[in-house]
């Protein structure tokens, strides 16, 4: 992804098309990496991935801490 958004693989004057099919991956694909991470350098972009890989596993923490309460609360409001 890198080698498409940084320009790298656009110096040679190739078509986004060619260079898609190239290396497998759908132009919409390209132009929605390009929006999200195009202008950005190589530490720019490894610290997003960290941040979204940090987000995704506090969210599933989050939904398991979640249903554990819930679980608590089913248990204590029952009657024995």
């Amino acid at each position: 992804m890198d080698f498409f958004l940084t320009g790298r693989g656009m110096q040679g004057g190739s078509p986004v098309s060619e260079l898609c099919r190239e290396h497998g991956i759908s132009n919409a694909t390209f132009y929605k990496w390009r929006s999200k991470f195009g202008g950005m350098d190589a530490s720019l972009m490894a610290r997003m991935k960290e941040l979204e890989e940090e987000n995704r596993r506090l969210k599933k923490m989050y939904a398991e801490e979640r249903l554990k309460a819930e679980i608590v609360v089913e248990a204590l409001t029952k009657n024995w």
